[in-house]
């Protein structure tokens, strides 16, 4: 049992590092473009200094970056470094891991958008409402740190970005990563398996206050929340548990915390803490009667929450092969990489931190060289305007990047024909593990299908998002069955699906 219970914590630690390894990486770029470009001064009038629109300016600004609740943490290490207010820290902290531009257009094919437009609106009043009480309660909260001095133009003001996310990635960062891996890691370990199916039903009024009890450990990327709240709709779930998933599952996690207990002390945080739940919790059942979609028929579970319990039943005879497995099958190419690049930038910051302490680095990439005349065709661009163009970029490519996470319905229709047939395989074999993983992809396949034919049409009826809807239904009815092993409703299933898909392609294809 020991052993399983182990195996369990590694499985949801390595799954969550993954997951988090391409934000952590876009989180310490940022913090490194902040500190070696940007500059104090520009960051600080970026973020609207001493204002009260600070804190809006956090708002829009988080919403823009692509980072997660994890990646976020080097760059309000920075912001504090700079001395900008804790209201507009912790702002800025909790709105940019809830929305991207590719979090937002999967949540539109989720939910009503109404739910999701609400959601964005509430984090607003969230983020602005605490940090504006936080702030007037504790107006001194800043805390500046001696400014760098200036690397000047060329290869060494490019090599000083590295050095200072390299820092932070071999740092103090690493060390509060590692904490909010563990609390969700924790939660594989104490909530049984299945324990959260029925928690969070609409009829149980209690549901967005459970939700709050095991949000803050939760760690979850902006796409995994909005699936999960895409599943909670789906199954006619309380939407105020949603809302305080979105806010408090993605918005925060343990590593977060343990930072803001360090550096604004036990008293400010409780306050923080405080205010926060109040609020949340006041929204969550003020949106959780208006948003319920009544004309979906309410499930009695879900199994959007199982990724935050114990990966396996009961005793696993052989739970080390069974955790490798589940990576082997679950992690993406892309998360890979990342992964072994982040660990790359882990291992070069932990050599600059134990052999430079002193920053001897930092000197050589500071010192003055002797003045050299720039050549005809040369254009010498101050570091605030490259931050900037650095910042903008990023966010440009992750919009253009929707393209290429949503394909053309063409290419998604090819891909759906392949998850169709393992799915559908593994569903007639009886291979319950084959067949749920395979329906995972296939139905995730059909919400990229309506998020790709909108980006290029700029439209999308209702006609097509039912055909896409029923077909999520009958995985879901497929899933049951095969959870159950009955074999006359798997073929029938089977037999529906397969129609359905057909149905689903003319539609996308020759009556868009």
């Amino acid at each position: 049992m020991t052993e399983t219970l182990f195996f369990g914590f590694l499985l949801r630690f390595l799954q969550s590092l993954f997951s988090a390894a391409p934000f952590i990486l876009i989180g310490l770029l940022v913090a490194g473009v902040f500190r070696r470009l940007m500059g104090r001064e520009t960051t600080v009038k970026m973020f609207g200094g001493q204002s009260k629109r600070s804190l809006l300016q956090a708002w829009f600004i988080g919403m823009l970056l692509p980072v997660c609740s994890l990646g976020v943490i080097p760059v309000i290490r920075e912001m504090r470094r700079m001395g900008l207010k804790g209201g507009t820290i912790l702002a800025f902290a909790m709105s940019a891991p809830l929305f991207n531009p590719l979090s937002v257009l999967y949540g539109l094919t989720l939910s009503e958008p109404m739910a999701i437009v609400a959601f964005a609106f509430c984090s607003l009043v969230v983020v602005t409402g605490v940090g504006l009480i936080w702030d007037q309660l504790f107006p001194n909260s800043g805390a500046a740190d001696a400014a760098p001095q200036e690397v000047r133009y060329g290869i060494k003001r490019m090599l000083s970005i590295g050095v200072a996310a390299g820092r932070e990635a071999g740092g103090a960062s690493a060390l509060y990563i590692a904490i909010g891996l563990a609390g969700v890691a924790l939660l594989g370990v104490i909530v049984p398996s299945g324990g959260l199916q029925h928690a969070m039903n609409g009829d149980n009024p209690i549901a967005p206050l459970t939700m709050s009890a095991v949000a803050v450990p939760v760690y979850a990327t902006p796409m995994l929340a909005m699936s999960q709240l895409g599943m909670m709709f789906q199954h006619a779930n309380s939407p105020g548990a949603a809302f305080v998933l979105l806010a408090l599952g993605a918005g925060m996690n343990l590593g977060l915390a343990a930072w803001m207990f360090w550096q604004y002390g036990m008293k400010r945080s409780a306050v923080w803490f405080g205010l926060l739940l109040i609020v949340v919790l006041g929204l969550a059942y003020g949106v959780d009667r208006p948003l319920f979609p009544h004309e979906i028929d309410p499930a009695d579970h879900t199994h959007a929450f199982d990724i935050y319990c114990r990966p396996f039943h009961g005793v696993e005879s052989h739970p080390a092969q069974a955790t490798f497995d589940k990576l082997k099958r679950d992690v993406q190419a892309y998360e890979l990489y990342a992964g072994a690049l982040l660990a790359g930038v882990v291992v070069i910051g932990l050599l600059l931190n134990f052999f430079d302490r002193t920053g001897r680095v930092e000197v050589w990439l500071e010192a003055q060289p002797t003045e050299v005349k720039p050549g005809r065709l040369d254009v010498l661009i101050p570091s605030p305007v490259l931050g900037g163009l650095a910042l903008l970029g990023l966010i440009v490519a992750s919009v253009f990047g929707c393209y290429a996470y949503y394909p053309a319905p063409e290419e998604i229709l090819e891909e759906m024909s392949i998850a169709k047939a393992e799915a559908l395989g593994g569903a007639l074999s009886g291979d319950e593990v084959h067949a749920k993983y395979w329906i995972e992809i296939y139905d995730d396949w059909s919400r990229k299908l309506e998020v790709g034919t909108f980006l290029r049409d700029w439209k999308l009826s209702d006609y097509h998002r039912i055909k896409a809807r029923i077909l999520r239904e009958q995985l879901e009815l497929l899933e049951h069955e095969v959870e159950d092993k009955e074999k006359d409703e798997i073929s029938r299933m089977v037999g529906h699906i397969g129609r359905t898909q057909s149905r689903l392609r003319t539609a996308y294809l020759e009556e868009r």
